[in-house]
């Protein structure tokens, strides 16, 4: 299966969210409506900044352990288009 999708979600705060899913505008619903990842409820208003397909689940699961570990500085810089995602092998 290849239609994974890596997403980031800002929350009322500012703050980014990184999440995989193979429906991303259904994952949003789960997370706005407070059944999604406990991290963001309670956070909203929720705003979807990032969507791309990545190929399959464990290349997901791969930039999403990634991208969760960069510092919000190159996390904006990438949504900006300053910086691409990592290639993995």
């Amino acid at each position: 299966m290849n239609d994974w999708s890596l997403y980031m979600v800002r929350d009322g705060y500012g703050c980014l969210y990184t999440g995989i899913s193979t429906d991303v505008s259904r994952r949003l619903g789960e997370h706005t409506n407070g059944t999604g990842a406990r991290a963001l409820r309670g956070k909203g208003p929720l705003e979807l900044v990032f969507q791309r397909q990545v190929g399959g689940h464990s290349h997901a699961l791969r930039l999403e352990y990634l991208l969760k570990r960069w510092p919000k500085w190159r996390k904006e810089a990438l949504l900006r288009g300053e910086c691409c995602l990592p290639e993995l092998q």
